[in-house]
């Protein structure tokens, strides 16, 4: 029998875990009969402010404002990149941009027409994003080391059928929904995912970035029929994820619930429109394609559409911790609930509207795909009966990356070497051994290449590192200045300096060619 690199991987972890824990007592916060449940909620395109407990005032989320009373969140949280493929990369494996993989979406574009939606309904090849390695360990692989049941609900976005960089071969005994991101871009698609399996829908093939027809009234429902058909994939994910936890009351499991909304396009049950269209009364309708900058799909209400797509999975997180209640083991479960950047402005999303990134601005230019606290900053709850005191909040600096280092501590498995986190078992149990970052690290190349540093109250961004336009060099401080509106560097050549040490020590070259910033591969941060 053949051996891959990634079992040749696990044997080795496998004997490194057995004398590392051979002799070792039990940690803290792990029972010795049953392991916790793990259930991590990552929303798409989720902006800081758009749920109750963070500040929105128009977006109803009574059940993840609940969560909030019942367990601790996090006001200085934030993603791993600000934008979907390579947050969720990092989010799995534990590694800051410097020493991702991914570090960008990557389309993979040289396999052909890729962006043709019928292509790909016709060809699977044409699926997907660009691959992870195929030795790629995952938390879902650390988990099932130490006897969990891993799924994964949602859209994964981190690979391509046909590779070995999907969900069932990246340590997820269970996979439903999308495994493209562009695929994503309907609610209504053709088909999802189940495990390596097509599930063909009773969908029409309506592509993305359709416009209305010519001649149809923009103010008439009857107009948009064409963009609300027959099954909505987040029913379908949501009744995968309740048969999922009904199948493994009797063992530990890890759900990963990659929600795609309120990622874009504007599609939501109209129950849930119609109550916001009674709240927020007229609006001007939203016709994508009409001018420069939109897409997706039209709606005669926007702002109601996207405010019901929010409430909508309010409403099914409401419902899941029901289930868990019912079943008798929301005690023994973690659930932590974020967003994997912050908000968009495409597709008729409106930031500026919601105050979706409140205090800070979620606007193109400052929202997602850019490393000011808009773009990466996010909501963090988490929740653990009995284990995190009711109603908490805590000012710890953290980041998606920590999770793999969290997780380990909570069930059991050695921390990977290699990783850049830092558990939050010590936060979330309110004990006094939390250890902190020296620094948090960001490295986009895409919106005209960025970096960012982070460093106690300090914060260094660079743009426009690949573009035309005279490069950035930007400090702020976040204590005094937390919206970053005065640009101090000249003023404190001491932090950059610090900041550009850190930048040479931390970064190694990206491995793929398309991630690669020329103007950082001399190692000097701060050079023009």
């Amino acid at each position: 029998m053949e051996i891959t690199t990634k079992q040749i991987v696990f044997l080795l972890m496998a004997g490194t875990l057995f004398l590392a824990c051979k002799d070792e007592a039990p940690k803290e916060g792990i029972s010795e009969n049953r392991k916790p449940n793990i259930i991590y909620i990552l929303a798409d395109d989720l902006g800081y402010a758009e749920v109750g407990a963070y500040g929105q005032k128009i977006i109803e989320t009574p059940n993840i404002d609940a969560l909030s009373r019942s367990g601790m969140l996090f006001t200085q949280h934030y993603t791993s990149a600000p934008v979907c493929a390579p947050a969720r990369h990092m989010l799995l494996t534990g590694k800051h941009a410097g020493h991702a993989y991914i570090r960008s979406n990557s389309e993979w574009g040289e396999r052909g027409d890729v962006w043709n939606y019928r292509a790909m309904a016709k060809d699977s090849t044409l699926e997907g994003q660009g691959p992870m390695p195929d030795a790629t360990v995952t938390m879902a692989d650390h988990l099932k080391e130490v006897g969990y049941t891993t799924g994964i609900v949602g859209k994964w976005g981190l690979g391509a059928p046909h590779t070995k960089s999907v969900p069932n071969d990246m340590g997820f005994d269970f996979f439903y929904g999308y495994n493209c991101q562009r695929q994503a871009h309907t609610y209504y698609p053709l088909h999802l995912y189940k495990n390596r399996n097509r599930v063909h829908l009773q969908n029409d093939t309506i592509a993305p970035n359709t416009p209305l027809d010519e001649g149809l009234d923009p103010n008439d429902d009857a107009s948009y029929a064409d963009f609300n058909l027959n099954e909505y994939s987040p029913d379908l994910m949501f009744k995968e994820i309740t048969d999922f936890v009904d199948s493994n009351m009797e063992r530990p499991f890890f759900l990963y619930w990659a929600t795609p909304i309120p990622h874009v396009a504007l599609q939501a049950p109209k129950r849930w429109v119609d109550h916001y269209r009674k709240k927020l009364g007229p609006e001007e309708p939203y016709l994508a394609g009409k001018k420069a900058g939109s897409g997706y799909f039209p709606h005669k209400t926007p702002h109601a559409a996207y405010a019901a797509m929010v409430s909508y999975l309010d409403e099914n997180i409401g419902k899941l911790v029901q289930q868990l209640k019912d079943a008798g083991i929301y005690e023994n479960t973690l659930i932590v609930f974020t967003s994997d950047n912050g908000p968009s402005y495409a597709g008729g999303a409106d930031p500026e509207y919601f105050e979706s990134a409140k205090p800070f601005r979620g606007e193109y230019g400052r929202g997602k795909g850019f490393l000011y606290e808009g773009g990466i900053r996010v909501p963090m709850i988490a929740s653990w009966p009995d284990k995190i005191k009711a109603g908490t909040r805590s000012d710890h600096i953290s980041a998606h990356y920590d999770m793999l280092a969290t997780f380990a501590e909570v069930a059991g498995y050695t921390v990977p070497e290699h990783t850049d986190g830092i558990s939050l078992l010590p936060t979330l149990l309110s004990t006094e051994s939390q250890e902190v970052h020296d620094f948090l690290y960001w490295e986009f190349p895409s919106y005209g290449g960025q970096v960012a540093l982070r460093m106690g109250d300090w914060k260094l961004v660079r743009q426009n590192l690949k573009n035309e336009e005279e490069p950035t060099l930007e400090l702020y401080n976040l204590k005094d200045d937390p919206t970053e509106k005065t640009n101090v560097a000249e003023a404190h050549p001491e932090i950059i300096d610090k900041a550009s040490k850190i930048f040479r020590q931390e970064r190694e070259s990206p491995v793929l060619e398309n991630f690669k910033i020329p103007l950082l591969e001399t190692g000097n941060l701060t050079e023009k």
